[in-house]
């Protein structure tokens, strides 16, 4: 009665399975695939991602303000006349003895004049405040792109992990088809046969849990690419990581102080504060105002053409609490660049460590114990077909076969995000 039940339940999980293959097939072929290189994956991030066009219109924003800086004050026009006079309004009629109109107008034009080189030195502030902008642009492109690279080689170790639970999949279902048949012809207990299924009902969890992870992954990319729908994103880069390391983390520490776009950013931000500092001094010094103007009638000469000049008296204002302010911004700012420079350094030289660390778990010594692993495999799975060995044995090395392959691949995505890390604090794709 019990080996009548064992049938039925085996050949519904197995019908469970290739049902599950099927649907899993049927959502591929709908899906559209994309298989990009990483150069061609940063292409398109360049050329569809809004975040960085929405700080490439900042940065024409602040550059606009350059040229509004460089603009003079326009003059000011200023008329008076009599609109009521004699009980007449506006007027503005002619003396009978003389001709001449005995209605009074009044008109002035003014200039302001900028002293103490202010418009210069607002030149000067907007024009950092441009490259700031720059800056502030160059720092989020290396975050994001750092993020990208991070998602597309984490998705092509997902895609390589996978692979090696379908191979290890197709290796168990062949194995447990012919488990089946010595369980029917009472070869075997069924208690083995049960372990084989349960491995094979693991792996297929594991599977599930390995889609939903590139799923996330596959998300994230997505959108910074700005790609929208059922695309599916596949990483065509081949396993050979080129790493040339033969350097020093003072030499890369050097390097970044050129190319870090936010050390880079503090340096700046003291510029702006020092270039500030010296616009609020030029402050103190009072802005001339200057012009020309015409009385008619109103006057000891009927027509009196003068010339009119003005400026505020620095009594008791003279900037002073906004120049102390000035003063203190600057050594805030470079209080903040020296915690950007450690910060920095110490980035860099955690980074540049790790990558040497995971350079040796990527010797040549290793790789060919990879290689010797996968062939002992197939001799493993041979010699328990043959029953030269016992089912426990021949599990115990499949799991650690399974683990072995899967921490081989680990160690390359380690080694990749090792680089990117190092790259990422130096701001620039220094090691190959």
């Amino acid at each position: 009665m019990y080996k009548m039940l064992t049938k039925p339940v085996s050949n519904c999980i197995i019908a469970a399975m290739l049902l599950c293959n099927t649907n899993l097939l049927q959502a591929q072929t709908k899906t559209d695939t994309l298989r990009l290189s990483i150069n061609e994956t940063e292409k398109r991030f360049i050329d569809s991602n809004l975040v960085l066009l929405a700080a490439h219109y900042n940065i024409d924003a602040n550059k606009a303000l350059i040229e509004q800086a460089k603009l003079w004050d326009n003059p000011v026009l200023s008329t008076d006349q009599n609109i009521y006079a004699d009980g007449k309004f506006f007027e503005h009629g002619k003396d009978n003895a003389t001709g001449q109109p005995t209605g009074q107008y009044f008109i002035q034009v003014q200039q302001l004049i900028k002293t103490a080189g202010k418009r210069g030195k607002l030149i000067n502030l907007a024009t950092t405040n441009a490259k700031l902008s720059e800056l502030q642009l160059n720092d989020v492109l290396r975050n994001l792109r750092y993020q990208l690279r991070q998602d597309y080689f984490t998705i092509l170790q997902q895609l390589k992990n996978k692979k090696i639970a379908e191979n290890s999949l197709v290796q168990l279902n062949r194995l447990l088809v012919a488990q089946e048949a010595q369980l029917k012809a009472g070869n075997i207990a069924e208690k083995d046969y049960l372990r084989i299924q349960a491995v094979v009902i693991s792996l297929q969890q594991d599977l599930l849990d390995m889609d939903k992870s590139i799923a996330d992954n596959q998300n994230d990319l997505k959108t910074l690419l700005q790609i929208k729908g059922d695309s599916f994103i596949y990483p065509t880069e081949t396993d050979n990581i080129a790493v040339n390391a033969a350097t020093t983390a003072d030499e890369l520490f050097n390097v970044a102080k050129q190319n870090n776009a936010y050390y880079q950013l503090q340096q700046t931000q003291t510029l702006f504060q020092q270039q500030n500092l010296v616009y609020q001094k030029s402050l103190r010094s009072p802005d001339l105002t200057i012009g020309t103007e015409y009385d008619h009638n109103s006057n000891y000469a009927p027509h009196y053409v003068g010339l009119s000049i003005s400026l505020p008296l620095p009594i008791f204002n003279k900037n002073q609490g906004n120049i102390k302010s000035a003063g203190f911004a600057i050594k805030q700012q470079e209080t903040i660049v020296l915690s950007a420079e450690t910060e920095l350094r110490n980035n860099i030289t955690g980074a540049y460590n790790k990558l040497l660390l995971t350079l040796q778990q990527n010797n040549e010594q290793n790789k060919a114990f990879y290689t010797k692993y996968q062939n002992m495999f197939k001799n493993m799975l041979q010699s328990y077909q043959q029953k030269q060995i016992g089912l426990l044995e021949f599990l115990d090395f499949f799991d650690a076969y399974k683990d072995a392959e899967l921490r081989q691949v680990q160690q390359q995505l380690n080694l990749q995000l090792a680089k990117e890390e190092v790259n990422y604090h130096v701001g620039t794709n220094i090691i190959k």
